[in-house]
């Protein structure tokens, strides 16, 4: 059994403070998948001069390149100082064998979802944070059986903002909400409400389009 850990850690003692200084309304997210030298990230929230100004600001940031620009987002290719950026912020999680599952960040904050080996990683892992002085807090815990598959689901942040606005009456005709009073009530940008939203939705029409044969079986 494997446990699903969601820290929320603050940038100025991880990585990219002074970008987020200078974009307050960037919201970043880690994209593993597309460059194995240097780490990427979406950035969304901002328009590109934007960005590449509070990035040349960053004292963390060697060097960057723009590889997709698709309507309001942006993949950055970052180069970061040497102990510094996403390596600073994630590899405490891993060194027992934690797989990072997701990265995130707005209004100054980074939040992690990180898989771990056990509750015990989770432990050490937490405790290296707060020795390296990093005000770690765990938002979420879960373990997960044998045979589950996390990232086929939704994320917990994604299930959050849908229950939230179900229970404050976003979804209800007319709105008894509006999508920035409920940022305010989950404590997030509205952009980055925005962007749970889309993400949610889309994983819950692929996996109601996807053909019957080729979806994963169910207890």
């Amino acid at each position: 059994m494997s446990t699903i850990a969601e820290l929320r850690l603050p940038a100025p003692e991880t990585t990219l403070a002074t970008a987020f200084e200078h974009a307050p309304e960037v919201t970043f997210e880690l994209e593993s998948s597309v460059s194995k030298t240097h780490p990427c990230l979406w950035a969304s929230g901002v328009d590109r001069a934007t960005i590449e100004t509070a990035l040349e600001a960053d004292p963390a940031v060697k060097g960057h390149d723009l590889l997709v620009e698709a309507n309001t987002r942006l993949l950055l290719d970052l180069e970061f100082v040497d102990g510094e950026g996403i390596p600073q912020l994630c590899n405490p999680l891993l060194e027992d064998g934690g797989s990072l599952l997701e990265a995130w960040g707005s209004n100054g904050w980074w939040q992690v979802r990180v898989r771990f080996p056990d509750r015990d990683a989770l432990c050490n892992a937490y405790d290296r944070l707060l020795e390296q002085g990093v005000s770690a807090d765990l938002r979420r815990v879960s373990d997960v059986t044998d045979g589950e598959d996390p990232e086929t689901r939704l994320t917990p942040q994604q299930r959050e903002a849908l229950e939230a606005a179900l229970e404050y009456g976003y979804f209800e005709i007319p709105r008894q909400i509006s999508m920035e009073e409920l940022a305010k009530e989950l404590e997030i940008s509205h952009q980055a409400l925005s962007e749970r939203f889309r993400r949610a939705y889309e994983t819950l029409v692929d996996e109601e389009l996807q053909p019957t044969d080729e979806q994963p079986p169910t207890n």
